[in-house]
């Protein structure tokens, strides 16, 4: 598996072959393939070279991308697997020299036909061309090189029914070029809407009322939101949907506040759709790609919904954090938690607690939990979930965790556990400092990006502590992200 970071790629311009079946569009505005259709475009972009050549993909980067070598040069290219013979465009300018496939000569065995359609436009997903297995075989590979340091890591937990599986879904809004209303996502990189019906990731629910707002928007007045005229109403729809509960919010997210005809459309979509259990507006002026404003109004229903994680209920707003995929969740908070070896009379410290889902989980079992987060919504959140709960063990503070645990370990107070679960970019060495002047005698850590975990692993090994097991989930199907979580523990 190779170590090389992404170099990077840019859509060709070059007019295919009407009789190739070509790859190459997960970047693309210019150059779309869509149930069968595809539109054509007119050569390589000013200033850039491009060359065809027949290539032999011999491994996959740590984000699923072909490799291969072209002229002395390490290459990477998207849609491309080890063993397969193809034709790829080569593009260079100056130093800088990026690659797409052509068309593919022999394919791999494990090649399958993605089942979405719009699958070579979005790059939401950039897997689905591997079969599941095969996909399960990559990540348990690109876990065990990036381990291989420490130990062996455990076979991956995979998902039963490895689609449908997200609770949350945002659809954009826009007209086409016959000025009629489409609602789907954007293409990799750029603002360019896809027409689309159905995610196959999705809840399926979701998409199902996304369809009915767009087939209202077609039969009235409302118009979607304009970014180059300022024009329109409807920006997105952001639905999250209670997996266990069945419970559904929709939330409008619109240019203004003036909600024209809105008891028409409450009432024909709560009557195509009488599963919803609320509808939010919210009011976004700004011109930006954040999705959600400021200004919230409730239009029906209590504003928010809930669901059941791990025998725990959690009630969740339009802006709160919530996991993605939660029969996945469950599998890695109990391995975390499996990880943590509470008897009972442990303190855990929940640092990066967010609205304190696994702290909640680990209440349970432990003597008394301390979750640190520097969000304050989240922190009130976890409040507020700690009460619904019944949970008395547990107590959430709004701060930086890093310099709680320095207090934490002057004031002489200890901490048996510490669960980290830290965004993308991992942790920093002020926090890893403070968690080893902690010393809590095990480190249970949680990530959703093995490489950064790799380096903090390495940092918390150097100071102490012996990598014991490590764990990793697929949360994400169809893409090339997984979730990792590694015990350590105190050398004595």
């Amino acid at each position: 598996m190779s170590k090389r970071k992404n170099l990077g790629y840019k859509k060709s311009k070059k007019k295919p072959n009407r009789s190739e079946k070509t790859y190459g569009k997960q970047n693309s505005s210019r150059y779309r393939q869509s149930k069968g259709k595809r539109k054509e475009s007119n050569g390589p972009p000013r200033g850039r070279k491009s060359v065809t050549a027949e290539v032999t993909c011999s491994d996959l980067s740590f984000e699923g991308k072909g490799i291969v070598q072209w002229k002395g040069k390490q290459l990477e290219v998207p849609l491309l697997l080890p063993g397969e013979k193809a034709e790829v465009t080569v593009f260079q300018k100056g130093q800088s020299v990026n690659a797409e496939l052509k068309r593919v000569i022999t394919p791999a065995k494990d090649r399958v036909d993605p089942p979405c359609p719009y699958y070579y436009e979005c790059g939401g997903c950039q897997l689905q061309h591997m079969s599941y297995q095969s996909q399960l075989r990559f990540k348990q590979e690109t876990i065990d090189a990036l381990m291989k340091p420490f130990r062996k890591p455990e076979p991956i937990l995979a998902m039963d029914h490895p689609y449908d599986y997200r609770n949350k879904s945002h659809t954009t809004f826009g007209l086409d070029q016959n000025r009629k209303v489409i609602g789907g996502l954007y293409a990799q990189n750029t603002h360019e809407i896809i027409p689309m019906d159905r995610c196959l990731i999705h809840d399926p629910k979701a998409d199902e009322i996304v369809q009915s707002i767009k087939d209202y928007m077609k039969n009235s007045k409302m118009q979607p939101y304009n970014e180059d005229t300022g024009q329109g109403f409807l920006r997105h729809v952001l639905i999250k949907v209670g997996k266990v509960t069945e419970e559904i919010m929709v939330v409008l997210v619109a240019a203004s506040s003036e909600f024209k005809g809105k008891k028409n459309f409450l009432k024909a979509l709560r009557k195509a759709h009488p599963e919803i259990t609320t509808m939010l507006l919210n009011v976004n002026k700004r011109d930006t790609s954040v999705v959600l404003g400021n200004q919230e109004h409730v239009l029906f229903g209590k504003g928010t919904i809930t669901d059941m994680l791990c025998g725990l209920k959690f009630e969740i707003s339009a802006k709160s954090f919530y996991q993605i995929n939660p029969v996945q969740t469950e599998k890695l908070y109990g391995k975390a938690i499996e990880m943590a070896e509470l008897t009972g009379k442990e303190t855990v410290l929940d640092a990066y607690c967010g609205v304190g889902t696994i702290g909640l989980v680990a209440s349970q079992k432990a003597e008394k939990v301390i979750g640190v987060e520097m969000n304050k919504e989240a922190v009130r959140d976890a409040i507020q979930n700690s009460k619904r709960n019944g949970v008395k063990n547990a107590r959430f503070y709004q701060g930086d965790a890093g310099e709680f645990m320095i207090e934490m370990a002057e004031r002489g107070d200890q901490a048996d556990v510490v669960i980290m679960d830290p965004p993308r970019s991992g942790s920093d060495e002020a926090f890893l400092s403070s968690v080893v002047k902690l010393k809590p005698k095990r480190i249970v850590y949680v990530s959703c990006n093995p490489e950064t975990q790799v380096r903090d692993l390495r940092y918390l090994v150097k100071n102490g502590y012996d990598v014991e097991e490590i764990q990793p989930v697929d949360m994400f199907p169809q893409t090339y992200h997984v979730e990792s979580v590694a015990k350590l523990v105190l050398k004595v």
